[in-house]
């Protein structure tokens, strides 16, 4: 009796290692294709990107057709992008909710409207786009090979994690961002090895098979451990956080602003410009135009004005509330590092310590993804202050609240067990909880006097 017992027993057990090693290479195969993909993409992008962006420096004039530019993009997603004006969103209400197609077309529209927007100086930034892209196009192969449900949410996640670490170069990052941002608190283990494959290899695509190099950061020099190190990264880590909710509110507010003044797109987008352009010669400065990436440098290597977080968050925020595409995290850098730089005087520390820190901590909290923000602060300025790094991005993570970028995000796993919200909480159901009716009660007012006047 004992012998068939230990008999059955073992051949369950051969059982499933079998179904684990068909799991696994099938994912590997997949995640591969997916990496592929999103990596090329991603190539063609930071490729076209690079050569928008030098055609707008060395002609300064284009500035003035950014108002032109946002009102031919918002009548092209207008005309014919239907769902894909979500966005990032879009990706991650599929991956929870399923109920919706991704349509290929999201990918050439963020590509164009990413280019144009980039090409006459509106401040936006790149994942938005790569992450777009990668799930458009993972989305696409899914319904090749005619995925399940389950396939279908997790070659999605790959599409993120693909796109993410390969427009970045940071595959680590990219494959823990792919997992950690579709619900906070929560992590799918179960998409670990498509993610990193996708993540992984499209790195590979991008950078080798292309040759597309990516920003390269220095070094971290970290002071040596003390309880007042410690201390002065958690108080710094305290404004980082700060600064996400103003950048993330600030942008959610404009949106609604926007939407409420101008129920026409294209006049939308064409007042976002004007404003943009009208804040260039207000400043006296085109820094906070585009990625800002001489900005992020000047960080690391030289002196920043002391309030360049700030124009740079403004920037951004006037550009993306207005319907430009793009992404929100290379700003988030540029405002994470430039006060992080600001802060290191006031703190009596290393500037370019505390800027690596701010570039990550800021992107943290306005994502709620602090152990793809801490790989990535390892994988672009090395491991030497990996505690730094780790403390930053957990204080940024738990005093940013439910304030952040992407509105579908689902609140997994309450980040206190003294606040009680309902786990599957979006965080735009968390934010009209908090502000209701702000902005409706003006577009009410608009709609009323329009009546009246009729």
């Amino acid at each position: 009796m004992n012998n068939i017992k230990n008999w059955k027993t073992q051949k369950v057990s051969n059982f499933w290692h079998a179904a684990l090693i068909r799991s696994f290479f099938r994912w590997i195969w997949l995640g591969g294709v997916v990496g592929i993909l999103s990596g090329t993409a991603s190539a063609i992008f930071l490729i076209a990107l690079e050569y928008v962006t030098d055609t707008r420096i060395n002609h300064p004039w284009l500035l003035y057709f950014l108002p032109l530019g946002g009102a031919l993009v918002s009548f092209l997603y207008l005309k014919f992008g239907k769902n894909s004006s979500k966005g990032n969103n879009l990706i991650i209400e599929q991956i929870h909710n399923g109920n919706e197609a991704i349509p290929l077309r999201m990918a050439p529209l963020v590509l164009f409207g990413t280019l144009v927007t980039h090409l006459f100086g509106g401040s936006a930034g790149r994942e938005g786009t790569a992450v777009q892209m990668g799930g458009s196009l993972a989305e696409r192969f899914g319904k090749w090979i005619k995925a399940g449900p389950v396939d279908r949410k997790i070659l999605l996640m790959c599409g993120i994690s693909g796109g993410f670490g390969s427009v970045f170069g940071t595959p680590l990052a990219g494959t823990v961002f792919g997992l950690e941002v579709i619900a906070i608190g929560l992590i799918q283990y179960e998409a670990l090895i498509p993610c990193f494959t996708a993540s992984f290899v499209g790195h590979i695509v991008t950078t080798r098979l292309w040759g597309v190099e990516h920003v390269h950061y220095p070094q971290m020099i970290a002071p040596a451990l003390s309880l007042m190190v410690i201390l002065k990264v958690s108080a710094a880590s305290l404004l980082f956080a700060l600064a996400s909710i103003c950048f993330s509110e600030f942008t959610h507010l404009l949106k609604k602003l926007y939407s409420a003044i101008f129920r026409n797109p294209m006049l939308k987008s064409a007042a976002g410009g004007l404003i943009v352009i009208g804040l260039v010669y207000l400043v006296g400065s085109r820094e906070y135009l585009g990625l800002s990436m001489p900005l992020i440098t000047d960080a690391f290597h030289q002196d920043v004005p002391t309030f360049a977080f700030l124009w740079k968050l403004i920037f951004t925020s006037v550009t993306l509330g207005a319907g430009f595409q793009g992404g929100e995290v290379t700003p988030l850098f540029a405002i994470g590092a430039t006060l992080g730089h600001t802060l290191a005087d006031l703190f009596h520390m290393y500037g370019p310590f505390l800027a690596a820190l701010g570039f990550i901590a800021v992107f943290c909290g306005a994502t709620h993804t602090p152990i793809a923000c801490f790989l990535m602060g390892i994988e672009l300025f090395g491991s030497n202050g990996a505690i730094y790094m780790f403390i930053a991005c957990l204080i940024s993570y738990i005093f940013s609240g439910y304030s952040g970028i992407y509105t579908s995000q689902r609140i997994g796993v309450s980040k206190s067990h003294l606040i009680n919200v309902p786990p599957g909480t979006t965080l735009a159901t968390r934010r009209n909880l908090l502000f209701p009716n702000r902005i409706s009660n003006v577009q009410n007012d608009i709609l009323e006097t329009d009546n009246e006047k009729k």
